[in-house]
């Protein structure tokens, strides 16, 4: 056994005996909970557990019918594949007959991927050929793929996804045989890393109900009220879908106008309060603003019925205790994601109605013209979507876990296969990481809203084309006509800033902002302006001829985008008055929804 090790170039002294038997028990041990854990797995609608038979089909049928017109382009794809396996098979035989145990740096071409970061990967010959034929199967798969004449842009982006799905998932670095980083640490701990890294699995299975999702940080590290969302306030008002939390003022005078920020039910609001360092609500509070903010239910099963209609009467009815508790007419409303998405639907509604409570409105990475779906096209086809609704006629809610898969395989390396090598072969504990713990706090999703959202939102798009009917009410984009600022990032992959561009150029407002951030769906929000971190773009004036000409019509500014935003908000909120404070109300903030895991 030394032997093998000292020739893969993992020199280290092999495992005990005794060390051995006892992980071995171990292992016997936490095999046991893991079946029994898996046992537990709810069994899901097959259409959320893959594409259906549609997209497989429409491959096939293409893949024959280059096969039947063109022979020889696919005769040519095989032969390139060839060629390219058989040189470098040919390459490293070559230098192994020649006694060389290295890789020279002329031999190594590979593209830079963070994944062979480890030097054996580019010194070894043997993980040195494990990783460029990966590659070499891996650029035949594309070319594969992208050469077939697909019947429109949906089945093509869907069969890239389905492709790179596949890649990611068979690279070597995923397997403990081809992994050096995982068989080094293996040996070194005498086989300690393995035993911890089934304890890590079966304590994830156990966890999430028999699904396998990785942790992604510490569930131990963080505790809401705490040492995150710790902005001292108090809960105003209470409903079953709601809490309304009113935070303390940080100066003695504040603008007249109160803000209420709508956050996502998707998940929970206090990513606005991590720490006080990057706390959007504390910032705020810090700029003499009388600050509310929603903290949504997190529903069960008895939630099935409540729709989106639940959820518009609910910021109404939260305008209407903002109003209450500070005596004024009106009042600016800001909306992140879903929460945007469903703001623009309230104030289409009140537009309607003659209701002119809301001075301003402010969207975060919130879409509503969703004619270009991205990255969610594979999810929101027939086949997902009937799987959905399948589930949700089960359970009367889309479940926390289901939703967390589906939204990591969209970055499946950096959420799924990069923790799970960490975690499960390294044997590394979840790191103590308040953004990602935020992300594990998920939200379980009511049945009849995720219906209406998927159906007539993003896939009819009808807010954008016809009408959204809601309320005996057929609401539009260009009903909402409140003075508006709308915030997008740049390097957003779940809210593309040139889809949130477009929705809002749709809208009636004759007064608009549009703020591009750099950075992501969460870190371009939260951005205070102390870390001096990602920069922004801001003063285009140009919503007719397209995101382009906007975007050639801004400036640059570097740092957050919070002052710029701060400056347009202050403008639009009144004059000065004594600071209000909160009242007694129904106990301290954060409240007691936003305690309530889905598992």
């Amino acid at each position: 056994m030394q032997e093998a090790l000292n020739l893969l170039g993992l020199g280290v002294k092999a495992p005990t005996a005794q060390k051995l038997t006892q992980n071995i028990e171990r292992i016997d041990a936490l095999s046991q909970r893991l079946m029994a854990a898996l046992g537990e797995r709810i069994k899901h609608d097959p259409g959320v557990e893959g594409p259906g038979p549609d997209l497989y089909l429409t491959a096939a049928g293409a893949w024959m019918k280059t096969m039947a017109e063109q022979p020889a382009r696919v005769i040519e794809q095989q032969v390139n594949f060839w060629g390219e396996t058989l040189k470098h098979y040919t390459r490293a035989q070559s230098a192994l007959a020649r006694g060389q145990l290295t890789v020279t740096d002329d031999e190594d071409d590979s593209p830079q991927d963070k994944r062979f970061k480890h030097p054996l990967w580019h010194s070894h010959p043997f993980f040195n050929f494990v990783m460029k034929q990966y590659q070499i199967n891996a650029k035949a798969m594309r070319e594969a793929a992208q050469d077939l004449e697909l019947p429109d842009e949906v089945a093509r982006r869907r069969v890239n996804w389905l492709t790179n799905q596949v890649i990611d998932m068979l690279a070597p670095t995923n397997f403990l045989a081809t992994n050096p980083d995982a068989l080094e640490k293996a040996i070194e701990t005498e086989g300690e890393s393995l035993v911890r890294g089934l304890e890590n699995l079966v304590r994830d299975v156990e966890r999430h109900g028999g699904e396998m999702i990785v942790s992604l940080a510490d569930r131990d590290a963080f505790s809401v009220g705490e040492n995150i969302g710790t902005s001292e306030g108090r809960v105003v008002h209470r409903t079953p879908l709601f809490e309304l939390i009113q935070y303390s003022p940080a100066t003695e005078q504040v603008h007249a106008l109160p803000v209420v920020i709508f956050p996502p039910w998707i998940n929970k609001f206090y990513i606005l309060d991590l720490k006080p360092q990057n706390s959007l609500i504390r910032w705020l509070v810090e700029q003499g603003y009388t600050l509310f903010v929603v903290s949504w239910k997190n529903p069960d099963a008895s939630y099935a019925e409540t729709g989106l209609e639940d959820y518009i009467t609910a910021y109404i009815e939260a305008m209407d205790k903002v109003q209450a508790v500070t005596g004024q007419k009106q009042l600016n409303a800001v909306g992140y994601c879903i929460a945007g998405t469903t703001l623009s639907l309230a104030l289409a509604l009140l537009k309607q109605r003659g209701d002119q409570r809301v001075n301003s409105a402010t969207f975060f990475t919130t879409l509503t013209d969703f004619s270009e779906q991205g990255e969610f096209t594979t999810f929101l086809q027939d086949d997902f979507v009937n799987g959905i609704g399948d589930e949700i006629e089960r359970h009367g809610m889309l479940m926390a876990p289901l939703m967390s898969r589906t939204m990591s395989f969209l970055r499946a390396n950096d959420l799924v296969w990069g923790p799970a090598i960490r975690s499960y072969m390294l044997g590394e504990a979840p790191p103590a990481f308040d953004l990602l713990f935020w992300n594990g706090d998920s939200t379980n999703l009511p049945g009849r809203m995720t219906m209406q959202y998927l159906r007539g939102l993003c896939q009819s798009n009808d807010f954008a084309g016809d009408g959204f009917d809601i309320l005996g009410h057929r609401l539009h984009l260009s009903d909402v006509t409140v003075p508006l600022c709308a915030v997008a990032c740049e390097g957003d992959h779940i809210a593309p800033w040139k889809d949130c561009w477009r929705g809002v150029a749709q809208m009636g407002s004759d007064d608009k902002s549009f703020i591009l951030s750099e950075s992501g769906h969460v870190a371009g929000i939260v951005n205070p302006p102390s870390k001096k971190k990602y920069g922004h773009y801001t003063g285009g004036r140009d919503f007719t001829n397209g995101f382009q000409a906007w975007r050639d019509s801004s400036s640059f500014g570097e740092g957050s985008w919070w002052p710029v935003w701060g400056e347009w908000l202050a403008n639009r909120s009144g004059e000065k008055v004594p600071a209000r404070q909160p009242g007694e109300g129904l106990g301290p903030a954060p409240g007691t929804y936003v305690h309530e895991r889905a598992l």
